[in-house]
């Protein structure tokens, strides 16, 4: 299952440069994660200052 970010999310771009396949872009109010795009890699979770991104 692809990971998904909750509304805690900052939009502080770091999990977007993180991102290997570039499934993460900014949204209106946070970024978001592409399910279709996501790799279930995790490289996200790690780098987030708020730990706003988890497992679907």
């Amino acid at each position: 299952m692809a990971h998904v970010i909750s509304e805690e999310c900052i939009k502080c771009g770091a999990c977007e440069a993180e991102c290997p396949v570039n499934a993460i872009s900014e949204d209106t109010d946070q970024c978001i994660i592409d399910p279709d795009t996501c790799i279930d890699c995790a490289a996200c979770t790690d780098v987030c200052p708020v730990d706003a991104i988890s497992q679907a």
